[in-house]
């Protein structure tokens, strides 16, 4: 096997053998890039035809199947070859082989459409599609499988990704608002109650929203975990009293935090680790998310078995007390750009007054890497008069703090999944506008952590946004090569993280 597209690959260059970091076995990573070059061979077939829905299906399912902590299954991997009747494949080694810099840009449109293709499926779930986006999908695959491209034709390809990704997130957007309401801001408990509970993982507000109408009057409470925890924001989903609060930490820490919890785990996208023992009979997927003896909801989200599973454990005998990294008893949630936008007046008169001096989005995927405990410190060290906006999986290393607020306003702004990184971009863009200058002469500064492929498409938009300084870490991408780095460097000042102290006084400087 050969991965490398995730942060925590083997020796920060790529993981081969049997195995990689994330418990992958080297025949599950091979089937994936077998289902990639089947990819490549649909976009081929429809470039020559014309897309159907069907073709659309496939493609979104499978760039997120293979999205890392998705799918550990080698049977549901030989499904969806299966299913995509492609003779012409494309063997991907003679990608990983092929000369550094072009498998870098190839590497960084890839992956970054692995993670478009995720907000893409949620969107479709709740009926929202777009033609560019899902044409964008094909003419990627098309261009990764050419091996005529050179740098010229594959570096504006790079940016287009992250132009087209700007679209899928602003559907995303539209498809939550619209059907769920416009998030609102929410505190969060830690606690979880006495009694039958399930706790529900990943990013999908279709299946939460149908899980909490299956428990409905059942006696079982739902607890978000992971980059759930915003659903708690949304109208339509914490209108449920049985919604009660989030379990657990970030996705890396669910081997631990799972070991004996008297619940059944669903998960509903990514995120999912290799199963321990200890917890086996309760963890369930559906989506696409797969592991091998784990029972899978299918496509008609009949959760019985899960609630059935919920009962029979009972829960804890008692409420029982949790708290975050930090030791904080809640989290708040919700502070999306339509909360953000609606106090913009006050937001802008704190900044003229000097109340509010520098605005940070801290945010991004969590990781079990060590280094991480960076993004704790620079927000423990940011200073009293700054905001901090944040989002993903990367804020439960600081959620549960209270570092006060500024006229009303908390200093801490969990704006919601990482999907959400839209919500930032369009507050960052109103107050360049409220402001009449670029939102490179705000002061904002964004400090980001990257782990998958999600994070690639979003970094991939804000440079397409032409935003710069981004501070990246905690380490960079083994997949970008020194020149195409050196190229990001250059052009967008991007640049990795060093020490809080040092990347502060550089910053406020």
């Amino acid at each position: 096997m050969f991965c490398f597209q995730c942060e925590q690959t083997a020796g920060g260059k790529g993981c081969t053998g049997k195995a990689g970091v994330c418990g992958k076995q080297d025949t599950t990573a091979n089937l994936q890039d077998e289902l990639t070059g089947s990819l490549i061979g649909l976009a081929r077939f429809v470039s020559k035809t014309a897309p159907t829905e069907t073709t659309d299906r496939l493609m979104m399912e499978g760039l997120f199947t293979t999205i890392t902590n998705v799918n550990f299954n080698d049977e549901t991997l030989r499904q969806q070859i299966a299913e995509l009747h492609q003779d012409e494949k494309v063997d991907m080694n003679t990608i990983w082989t092929a000369d550094e810099d072009i498998r870098s840009l190839k590497s960084l449109i890839l992956f970054g459409i692995r993670g478009m293709a995720a907000y893409a499926y949620h969107a479709y779930v709740l009926g929202y599609t777009d033609k560019d986006v899902n044409s964008f999908f094909y003419k990627a695959m098309n261009a990764i499988g050419e091996d005529s491209y050179g740098m010229d034709e594959l570096l504006p390809l790079v940016l287009e990704t992250g132009e087209v990704n700007l679209k899928c997130m602003a559907l995303l957007d539209q498809a939550n608002t619209a059907t769920y309401g416009t998030p609102t801001p929410v505190t969060v408990p830690l606690t979880v109650e006495k009694g039958p509970f399930i706790v529900i993982s990943g990013h999908d507000l279709h299946d939460l929203k149908q899980l909490l109408e299956q428990t409905e009057g059942k006696g079982i409470n739902i607890y978000t975990h992971g980059e759930m925890l915003p659903a708690h924001g949304y109208p339509e989903l914490k209108k449920y009293p049985h919604l009660k609060g989030n379990f657990g930490t970030a996705w890396q820490n669910q081997q631990k935090e799972f070991i004996d919890i008297p619940a059944p785990v669903l998960f509903t996208t990514n995120c999912l680790m290799p199963v321990k023992d200890s917890y086996r009979d309760r963890v369930f997927t559906t989506a696409v998310v797969s592991y091998p003896e784990m029972v899978h909801i299918d496509d008609n989200k009949d959760f019985t078995p899960v609630i059935e599973k919920a009962l029979a454990l009972g829960g804890y005998p008692e409420d029982t007390e949790f708290t975050g990294i930090n030791g904080g008893k809640t989290v708040t949630t919700g502070f999306a750009h339509g909360t953000v936008l609606s106090v913009a007046d006050k937001v802008v008169e704190a900044v003229k007054s000097g109340d509010i001096k520098h605005f940070f989005l801290v945010g991004g995927c969590d990781g079990a890497k060590p280094g991480r405990n960076y993004y704790t410190d620079f927000v423990k060290q940011t200073p009293d008069d700054s905001i901090i906006l944040t989002l993903a999986c990367g804020k439960y290393r600081f959620n549960d703090l209270d570092l006060g607020e500024i006229g009303g306003l908390p200093r801490i702004m969990d704006m919601g999944q990482c999907n959400d990184a839209y919500s930032a971009i369009k507050v960052a863009v109103a107050l360049a506008e409220a402001f009449d200058c670029g939102v490179n002469d705000l002061p904002l500064t964004l400090v980001l952590s990257w782990y998958e492929q999600k994070a690639v498409c979003i970094l991939l938009t804000l440079l397409h946004l032409g935003i710069r300084n981004i501070l990246l870490g905690p380490t960079l991408p083994a997949f970008v090569s020194p020149n195409v780095l050196h190229y990001l460097v250059d052009n967008y000042a991007l640049t990795p993280i060093s020490t809080p102290e040092e990347d502060l006084k550089r910053i406020l400087s």
